[in-house]
């Protein structure tokens, strides 16, 4: 969809619609083909608007060759154009022929580098009607909301007006895998204005037919000036080509208690949960790093039945709330439920076994590794006992101690995680 006219970006460039805004002496559209193209993806239809001869002119009629500047694209291009406003989603009427059984959808006006057969194999494993790239931001709290099950299918949709207290920051990036069975709505009978988050998408909840593909890779649009230049500075840097998950991750690996959030012994209650001083800003500074911040937590309250899953969750939502609220965002949270010791009044029996995921063991760090690629010889794992050193020991990574005490045994200590972020990460980016 390459119609839009960026009405909050034309303080860069109002001469060109959005996505023909340059970056570095390229259009945006241009790095969304070149990605697409070197992943096998080359029959592209550009949906042209407001100034859409620019396009044009640029891509050319069809052949893959630029008439601006003769460099080959390696991509066959159509072009669909919208004689008037059709909104986000009206002139899908316009290509029911064209498409086949499953199609990749996207906006003309965000800069991403992604693994394209990811998130393709997830959404045919689901066989939803639709299935959205979904990642963290840095500004959740003026953003769409979007929650799901286990399985990844929405349970339900929050738009910025919507009040909400914790969430998961779960954002849907513009990008959207659709089976051709979209076109079985009667939204689709006519050519009309239709909006696709509020029209086409969220109607899909009810049904179980909308799922989300939650990823870290690189995906940000060119909203604001702001964030134009931001991605410009990300894709001089290669953190934008990096973050792809066909490359290996590195990570920061996080405890939870008494490494993000103030120690209170077994957390049961949501009111409990408070940020450790300087923590947003540390996990702020990793997610400009290039780094993933994962958490890896052992919650054995699950185990003994002192808190359920559904509460555990809320939890770990405000935990996010209060990292949004200050620009900062975790790329996912891992935790482990079960606890080897029995005779707790209340125990889940069935998770009261001697697991592989339980800290000082290793699983929940090799799991996190196999579902992002991450190279765990160039991440840390960083806590505040022994349990998380002796993880980051056994994972292969390079294990940190948070600890007002002597250094032991080669294993570095920092008083909070601000610190050993602005030592190690900072430094080394």
């Amino acid at each position: 969809m390459a119609g839009g006219k960026g009405t909050r970006i034309a303080s860069v460039n109002a001469e060109v619609p959005k996505p023909m805004i340059p970056i570095l002496g390229k259009p945006i559209l241009e790095y969304q083909l070149e990605c697409l193209r070197d992943q096998g993806y080359d029959d592209i239809i550009l949906v042209i608007g407001h100034l859409g001869h620019v396009v044009k002119a640029y891509f050319g009629d069809g052949n893959g060759i630029s008439p601006a500047t003769g460099r080959a694209f390696g991509v066959k291009i159509e072009y669909v154009v919208e004689t008037e406003p059709l909104g986000t989603a009206g002139a899908l009427y316009l290509l029911k022929e064209k498409l086949g059984d499953d199609f990749l959808l996207l906006n003309g006006d965000v800069i991403f580098d992604i693994d394209v057969d990811r998130f393709y194999r997830f959404h045919k494993a689901r066989g939803g009607v639709a299935t959205l790239f979904t990642h963290p931001n840095n500004h959740p709290y003026d953003s769409g909301i979007i929650m799901a099950d286990d399985n990844g299918q929405v349970t339900n949709w929050l738009h910025k007006e919507d009040p909400r207290q914790w969430y998961r920051n779960r954002v849907n990036a513009g990008l959207h895998f659709f089976s051709k069975k979209i076109f079985e709505q009667g939204l689709f009978r006519e050519l009309k204005k239709v909006d696709l988050d509020r029209e086409v998408l969220k109607p899909l909840i009810p049904t179980g037919g909308l799922y989300v593909y939650d990823s870290p890779e690189y995906v940000k649009d060119m909203g604001t000036p702001d964030r134009f230049f931001a991605v410009t500075e990300d894709i001089k840097s290669g953190k934008v080509h990096q973050k792809n998950l066909s490359h290996p991750q590195k990570c920061v690996f996080l405890d939870r208690d008494g490494t993000l959030n103030k120690y209170v012994g077994f957390l049961r209650d949501i009111d409990q949960l408070e940020l450790l001083p300087g923590v947003a800003e540390a996990v702020r500074k990793i997610n400009a790093s290039g780094y993933l911040a994962i958490v890896a937590t052992n919650q054995p309250v699950i185990a003994r039945g002192e808190v359920t899953v559904p509460e555990l969750q809320e939890i770990h939502n405000k935990l996010e709330t209060l990292l949004g609220q200050e620009g900062a965002y975790l790329d996912a949270i891992y935790y482990c439920p079960h606890h080897p010791h029995k005779g707790y009044e209340g125990e889940i029996s069935e998770l009261k076994f001697d697991c592989d995921c339980r800290k000082p063991k290793a699983g929940m760090l090799l799991q996190a590794a196999k579902d992002f690629n991450i190279d765990l010889t160039a991440s840390f794992m960083v806590g505040d006992g022994d349990n998380d050193v002796q993880c980051g020991v056994n994972a292969g990574c390079v294990p940190v101690l948070l600890s007002d005490g002597q250094e032991v045994s080669g294993v570095p200590h920092y008083a909070s995680l601000l610190d050993f972020v602005n030592d190690k990460i900072c430094k080394e980016n």
